[in-house]
């Protein structure tokens, strides 16, 4: 999206703006020569972190950098022949990833259970990376069993004490309290920009929405933090919001890794304005704080149960909360006129979900649109044809099928 959005009434770019994002987007885009230049500079050891519920403060806590491993861009060829090609694209990218050799700038992978896809691209791993510890902790999928909460405590626990073998140094309490008090100002920051964006008070493009969290999963948070707080106040004073006339749309789906920015693109150039998400690289990662309070397990415990509630996932299973109502909820109280689903091709969870999210959409006669998404090969000039048909429908009024 170009710089000329940050416009003011003079005619002047807001340099500060746009320097900002830039860092930010430079770190979402490259997250893994970002990590090399870190270990340089600090001569401290990365973990890369596989999504989706993973407590980045333990890693923080223990003196290293937890990163979260991006789906890269590159065509997928040496890992091909290490895990199943009917696996979502991001399975297929971490092993590719794996075989290529990118992924030894970090120390060690971590990843906490989501789904029967990671666990083929973890066994991927093991094979593409012998010399590397990769740590895999089983948190139950099922959230309202009493035994789940204490198991849950178990596996932190249990990687405490693994990530403190591995970088020397202990995640005490009191590290990690103050590794939850810079994590949780983070997500703060962020949300501040997501309300800004939702009020209409200033105009992020949503591939700079996502260079924003995204960095956030990549970069130290000292760093991000600093950023941030910068930028905030900037965007304030920046430009106004959408544009006269732009339809405002409601983005779902992507359950642990980043849509490609071109999709946003396209999307906007059809006279769209993306007023919300619940994105995995948007707000379900900073939708829910830690508690800063009592013990910090504990903390990090109640925060794996807590993010189910605020914003539901697919891949848990949990009859107290309902992810089709709350996405409505989000809906409405974004403004939004319509949603565009985005799903993963192979994306078993949200497949499997997606026809209760249809039925409530349609219950509710809010205008959605499937777009279904892969790593090569997307039909940008196709889909476009899809999102103005959809905005041509909402404004008619006409409910989309």
């Amino acid at each position: 999206m170009s710089d000329m959005i940050f416009e003011n009434a003079a005619g002047s770019v807001d340099a500060t703006v746009v320097r900002l994002l830039g860092t930010l987007s430079e770190a979402a885009a490259a997250p893994l020569e970002y990590v090399a230049r870190w270990k340089r500079r600090t001569g401290r050891k990365a973990v890369g972190v596989l999504p989706m519920n993973f407590p980045l403060e333990l890693v923080h806590a223990a003196g290293a950098l937890p990163s979260l491993v991006q789906e890269s861009s590159e065509a997928i060829t040496d890992g091909r022949s290490l895990i199943y090609e009917f696996y979502c694209a991001y399975s297929r990218s971490l092993a590719d990833q794996g075989a290529k050799g990118r992924l030894d700038v970090f120390d060690a992978i971590y990843a906490v259970d989501h789904c029967v896809a990671l666990l083929g691209a973890l066994d991927a791993l093991r094979f593409a990376i012998e010399d590397r510890p990769i740590h895999l902790a089983q948190f139950p999928a099922s959230m309202d069993e009493p035994a789940s909460r204490v198991a849950v405590r178990e596996r932190i626990a249990e990687m405490a004490a693994a990530l403190a073998a591995l970088t020397g140094t202990a995640p005490s309490a009191a590290a990690l309290a103050d590794s939850i008090a810079l994590y949780n100002r983070d997500r703060a920051l962020m949300r501040k920009v997501m309300d800004m964006r939702r009020a209409g008070t200033a105009r992020i493009s949503a591939r700079q929405m996502q260079a924003i969290v995204q960095s956030a999963m990549v970069m130290d948070v000292a760093e991000h933090i600093a950023i941030m707080e910068q930028l905030v106040p900037a965007l304030a004073q920046a430009a106004a919001g959408a544009p006269s006339g732009a339809v405002r749309l409601f983005l779902s789906g992507h359950y642990c890794h980043a849509p490609r920015p071109e999709v946003f693109d396209m999307i906007e150039s059809c006279g769209v304005s993306i007023a919300d998400d619940d994105l995995f690289t948007g707000y379900r990662f900073i939708a829910t704080d830690v508690d800063a309070t009592g013990d910090p397990l504990d903390a990090l415990t109640d925060w794996y149960f807590n993010r189910n509630v605020t914003v539901p996932c697919g891949t848990r299973a949990q009859k107290t909360v309902d992810g089709a109502d709350t996405l409505l909820t989000a809906i409405e109280a974004s403004g939004s006129q319509a949603a565009i689903i985005l799903l993963p091709k192979f994306c078993e969870p949200h497949m499997l979900y997606f026809p209760e999210i249809r039925k409530a959409l349609l219950a509710r006669d809010i205008p959605f649109l499937l777009i279904e998404t892969e790593h090569e090969g997307l039909a940008l000039e196709m889909l476009k044809t899809r999102v103005e048909a959809l905005v041509e429908t909402m404004k008619r009024g006409v409910a989309a099928h």
